[in-house]
């Protein structure tokens, strides 16, 4: 199997052309194989870019766990790169079919190859139910999930759910620890209270419009970024009063540019696409 491995600010894939090259019949199983970085190729997962007949392509990703998301902002970039610089698909403009909709990309390119990509994430989903949560809505808020108590883990915080295709679970602290993101990540992850799993971000705040960011990714672990947790954490900060609606998000792979836009309720993320190398799997 021909594979090329890319990472957005640091959250990285095993990417397979579909396109040029067979799909894999168990994507799943070979996901887990690729990511594991000491018997594997190493990444946070695999993502297959797909012919479709409703878009430029199709993004299907998988964590490292073999579980299927419907959705990886990082990735998405990414796909947008190797769509650009491997000549599928030549547009300044492209649209991705993923779980979570079809999403248009702006690509900036110089000397023939993409380096950076704008993702219109498309509005974010606050309704419990729909995120999905069965935390109540604070009705301070208008029943939306914001601000409302979480025990987990010996700790107590005030968190705010959001979906941006895929549920987060942003926690604002004063600073981020390894005990938070590796203890108390993985028992949120695990809740009950989230049907479908959860992804959590702990966000230290260091100006209205600037955070610094950590995620526990479900299936996946702590990842160095998080595109979509990037945008859920956008949402959050303005919703809970914290941030304005253009925000820079220091993640430990790289730096995000957010803006929930108040005339189309769109969030829009910007950030790095990077190609690391290409190879043969057969394992």
């Amino acid at each position: 199997m021909q594979f090329t491995k890319m990472h957005g600010a640091g959250n990285d894939y095993v990417y397979v052309d579909c396109f040029n090259h067979e799909t894999p019949a168990d994507p799943a199983s070979l996901s887990i194989a690729v990511a594991d970085r000491n018997k594997g190729i190493g990444g946070d997962g695999l993502i297959l870019i797909c012919p479709t007949a409703v878009a430029d392509a199709q993004m299907r990703m998988f964590n490292a766990d073999g579980s299927e998301s419907e959705m990886c902002g990082n990735g998405i970039r990414c796909v947008a790169k190797y769509m650009y610089d491997h000549g599928i698909c030549k547009k300044d403009r492209m649209h991705i079919e993923t779980g979570a909709g079809i999403l248009a990309l702006d690509v900036e390119a110089e000397n023939g190859k993409v380096h950076q990509v704008r993702v219109d994430m498309g509005e974010p989903i606050l309704l419990a139910d729909e995120i999905p949560t069965k935390l109540e809505g604070n009705p301070e808020f208008n029943d939306q999930v914001v601000n409302v108590k979480l025990a987990a883990a010996g700790h107590e915080f005030e968190v705010t759910c959001v979906s941006m295709g895929n549920p987060h679970c942003v926690i604002f602290v004063e600073r981020i620890s390894d005990e938070l993101v590796l203890k108390v990540g993985p028992r949120i992850e695990q809740d009950p209270r989230f049907p479908a799993r959860v992804n959590i971000e702990f966000v230290e705040i260091i100006s209205p419009n600037e955070v610094r960011q950590r995620t526990w990714e479900r299936g996946s672990g702590e990842t160095l970024a998080c595109g979509t947790g990037a945008s859920a954490v956008c949402v959050a900060g303005v919703l809970s009063g914290r941030t304005e609606r253009k925000l820079t998000n220091h993640l430990r792979g790289g730096t995000l540019l957010l803006e929930w836009d108040e005339n189309t309720n769109h969030v829009f993320m910007t950030g790095p696409a990077t190609e690391v190398f290409s190879g043969t799997w057969g394992g």
